[in-house]
């Protein structure tokens, strides 16, 4: 019997949805946590600091053992963790004495979940036999960028049609997704990228100059799509005056969503693009946006540089991956597992540098942002560097 590919492609879209669903649900109940729970501001921001901790430590545990639990084990393990970490938000917090411990708890849970599914999903995707893989894998991250959407304007019409206080509902209902996909994976065809014990090991990656160049993008693409992502709603406050929570909805829905088309467009005119080069006019555009939302003096600008950049960082992410995968095709869930690692880091270290030079200045933002311009420079440095080494026939 032929096997049905566009369900392994089903599943591992909903997979993305899941993960978008357990990065966003929680930071929308952040005042509520503090308000009911009596949490200091202090501790709740320690969720999402644990949160990308944990898949941090996911990737590297997957980097080692994945390839011998199975990605069917381990993705549908994802699943199972992401539906229990969201559901457990509605028990765990008033079932154990202290709240916060019980939120920290579904924390942990579903975010080993959601570093399962980023490390596998990309690998078990490219391993199914469809043609021009790189726009698949392109249309595959989109799915993330549509889940952050659905997350934050799905929730905002649930609290505004129901209340918020029915938030544990909410997370429930989410827990449904996760929960049905454990169906789609334990029945969908999944194929491994090589075969058993031929996957190149972490030593002998480290050993090949054009990784540590595919660890370098990674970095920058996790850096500059995070920098300006998570500093999106003040520049969506600063630049029509709303409040800070239709900021927080504004600026990274408007970011979300270009990023979202951009790898949509790639993903269905990508046979006709070269990636490389499409990746390298993504790292100008994403330069001109830094500038754009540093240097000028006009909010709407600046809001305007902010959203654009949303469209300029899709490509770099799933590009990446797919250059790695043509570059090292026998690197095996090894590579995915760090790249995805390369990615969180810099998804982790950019924000911070950012905040930490505004600070500096004195609180000023746009200094931030200057300093966040070195990552996509980065990143066309690496491309070019990478270009080259592809020119002399050198695949190490």
């Amino acid at each position: 019997m032929q096997k049905n590919y566009r369900k392994t492609l089903l599943a591992c879209y909903l997979g993305f949805i899941t993960q978008a669903i357990t990065a966003n649900f929680a930071p929308l109940l952040f005042l509520k946590f503090h308000t009911d729970y009596a949490i200091p501001l202090g501790k709740i921001a320690l969720i999402p600091t644990v949160f990308f901790f944990t898949q941090l430590i996911v990737d590297l545990f997957c980097a080692r053992y994945v390839d011998r639990i199975g990605y069917r084990r381990a993705v549908i393990a994802s699943e199972v963790a992401s539906a229990a970490g969201l559901a457990g938000l509605a028990v765990l917090p008033e079932l154990l004495g202290d709240p916060f411990a019980g939120i920290m708890i579904c924390v942990l849970v579903y975010a080993v979940g959601s570093g399962l599914i980023e490390v596998v999903g990309s690998p078990i995707v490219e391993a199914c036999p469809f043609e021009n893989k790189s726009s698949v894998m392109s249309l595959l991250h989109s799915f993330y960028c549509w889940g952050v959407v659905g997350v934050v304007l799905l929730s905002t019409a649930f609290f505004a049609l129901f209340g918020i206080d029915h938030w544990k509902l909410l997370a429930c209902l989410w827990a449904l997704i996760p929960l049905y996909n454990i169906y789609n994976f334990a029945t969908c065809p999944i194929e491994h990228l090589v075969e058993d014990g031929q996957g190149m090991s972490i030593r002998r990656l480290f050993q090949v100059p054009v990784f540590w160049i595919a660890i370098l993008l990674m970095v920058c693409a996790g850096a500059s799509e995070l920098s300006m992502a998570q500093w999106a709603s003040a520049f969506a406050e600063s630049a029509l005056g709303l409040s800070k929570a239709m900021g927080d909805l504004l600026g990274p829905c408007l970011f979300a969503i270009t990023m979202g088309i951009s790898r949509v467009i790639y993903g269905k005119y990508g046979d006709r693009l070269d990636l490389g080069g499409t990746m390298l006019g993504s790292g100008l555009m994403c330069l001109a946006c830094y500038l754009l939302a540093s240097m000028t003096a006009s909010p709407v600008a600046g809001l305007v540089g902010c959203v654009l950049c949303g469209f300029s960082v899709g490509i770099m992410w799933p590009g990446t991956i797919s250059i790695s995968s043509r570059r090292l095709p026998q690197g095996g869930t090894a590579m995915f597992a760090l790249l995805a690692m390369a990615g969180d880091l810099g998804g982790a270290f950019g924000p911070s540098l950012v905040g930490w030079t505004a600070q500096q200045a004195g609180d000023n933002l746009r200094a931030g942002l200057r300093v966040g311009c070195a990552f996509p420079v980065l990143l066309v440095v690496g491309l070019l560097v990478m270009k080259k080494m592809a020119g002399r026939g050198n695949r190490e």
